[in-house]
């Protein structure tokens, strides 16, 4: 499919020395050598999601796995979803991109969990696009969001899974099943209860930026091996838990990174406010507020907004917090809560009267969120485009709190002279009043905007600033149907959370 002359690249993989006129899959599975393993790789006539094989179905065995996984551990088109808004309104497709299409798990992997995919456009650009997963998603979850766009320009994409594979059901019961300590519920009044591979031994979250490295350093030899010369330049991508990836990308690995956008990345960090401080307030107070008949001047109101959260829209009877906790906040408390606190006894004693700040004393949980945790320390810009009307990652608590964090990094080099916007280190918080967490929870409360396309649009202003040195814009409010402004009418941060 590609034209190709002979060539060895000083990368951590060795490339054959074999010529030949033109590329095929065998050619890419032997110059990725013992990386992967179960690969599977084809020729496609259309690499966008309108081509049938680019995203899998679900529950199915991975592509090139000989291995039937149990229902919900795979689910590439469900995951696909779960960013991006509903058809109609997602990524326009005009051309069909073909290319070839590879995917397999990483052999290094001690669990045998770790999936790395990778797509190579005939006609390429000559750079690497590398996206991370949100929760715990495969490395399909980006295809509508971000490789839809990236491919039709010509980028090669690739994405990976943090290491692990998303969930399998635990028990159908009213109480906690007995025989799976680990197991969550899925909402506070479900009795199902699912358990979560990222909770089992050996999956801790510090692989979350070890896989997000490792899938950039091997598409990067991927992409060699396509095209016999190295992608000019690499980008990291992601959204919630990918958009973390793509933070700690551009923390911890400069060389292999030249930039990246964190759309609604979570803040990790040791001291509070972190996912762990946030979650419970919201959890317990709930109830009492649907009780109230929704009213915002509750008590229960009032301590679910101290806890950071943006107010509630309510339609009818239709509660925008109340998507929340059916859907997010008790399971996501749980699952990070068994992983980084697990002798807490989650529904004895409640998940929403964990108490992280009382938590550090009588467990390790402060140092086990201190070994994830951001540094805030970029060595590459970085791009974070959030929602003001996000109630599972509030902003005051995650993006902002990431941008102070950002700052108080780069006090010290511009006090050492420095520039205080430095395009090789810069930073850029861009907040989308009433954009929220779920693209989809706009069919509801139409109030709400889409964070897409200004995520996809921070994108291309961020290859302009590295490629280009032109700056990015300046932090910004983007107000309701407008968009990223280069003399914005609200520099800084959004003055409402809410725009009616």
């Amino acid at each position: 499919m590609f034209a190709k002359t002979c060539g060895v690249a000083a990368l951590f993989i060795a490339f054959p020395l074999c010529a030949h006129a033109a590329l095929t899959c065998d050619d890419v599975k032997a110059a990725l050598g013992s990386a992967l393993t179960e690969v599977d790789c084809f020729d496609s006539a259309d690499l966008t999601t309108n081509g049938q094989r680019t995203t899998p179905p679900d529950n199915l065995p991975p592509p090139g796995s000989p291995t039937a996984l149990p229902t919900f551990a795979f689910t590439p088109q469900t995951d696909r979803g779960v960013i991006s808004p509903k058809a109609g309104d997602r990524t326009p497709i005009t051309k069909a991109v073909p290319g070839i299409q590879l995917a397999g798990r990483l052999a290094s992997d001690p669990q045998g969990q770790a999936r790395f995919l990778l797509r190579l456009p005939a006609d390429w650009n000559g750079r690497l696009v590398v996206a991370g997963a949100s929760g715990t998603r495969s490395e399909y979850n980006g295809d509508f969001a971000w490789s839809d766009y990236v491919v039709q320009q010509g980028y090669a994409y690739a994405s990976q899974n943090k290491g692990v594979l998303n969930l399998r059901l635990a028990a159908v019961s009213p109480v906690p099943p007995p025989t799976d300590p680990l197991a969550c519920r899925l909402n506070p009044t479900s009795v199902v209860w699912v358990h979560f591979y990222d909770n089992d031994p050996g999956q801790e979250f510090t692989r979350w930026a070890q896989f997000m490295i490792q899938a950039g350093q091997i598409a990067q030899a991927g992409v060699y091996a396509a095209y016999d010369k190295p992608a000019r330049f690499t980008y990291a991508v992601g959204t919630s838990n990918g958009g973390y990836q793509v933070r700690r990308a551009v923390e911890l690995a400069p060389k292999v990174f030249d930039g990246g956008v964190d759309w609604e990345g979570t803040f990790v960090d040791a001291a509070p406010p972190n996912l762990l401080t946030d979650l419970p307030p919201a959890i317990l107070n709930y109830p009492g507020y649907a009780a109230s008949g929704f009213n915002a001047a509750s008590p229960q109101s009032q301590n679910i907004r101290a806890a950071g959260y943006p107010p509630d829209i309510v339609i009818g009877a239709a509660s925008f917090w109340g998507n929340h906790n059916a859907q997010f906040w008790e399971v996501t408390q749980c699952q990070w809560q068994k992983r980084l606190d697990p002798t807490y006894d989650t529904y004895g004693a409640g998940p929403g009267n964990y108490n992280y700040v009382a938590r550090l004393g009588v467990s390790d949980v402060g140092a086990q969120m201190a070994s994830f945790a951001n540094s805030g320390q970029i060595q590459r810009p970085l791009v974070t485009v959030a929602g003001t009307m996000d109630s599972l990652l509030p902003i005051n608590h995650h993006a902002r709190a990431y941008a102070r964090k950002v700052a108080d990094m780069a006090k010290p080099q511009r006090n050492n002279g420095h520039g205080a916007d430095d395009l090789r280190t810069a930073y850029r918080l861009y907040e989308v009043q009433n954009g929220n967490h779920i693209e989809t929870y706009k069919d509801t409360f139409s109030q709400l905007e889409y964070i897409e396309p200004h995520a996809q649009r921070a994108f291309d202003l961020l290859v302009d600033s590295v490629e280009r040195n032109i700056p990015l814009p300046p932090s910004q409010c983007i107000p309701r149907g407008g968009s990223i402004a280069d003399k914005p009418a609200q520099p800084g941060h959004c003055a409402e959370l809410f725009r009616p």
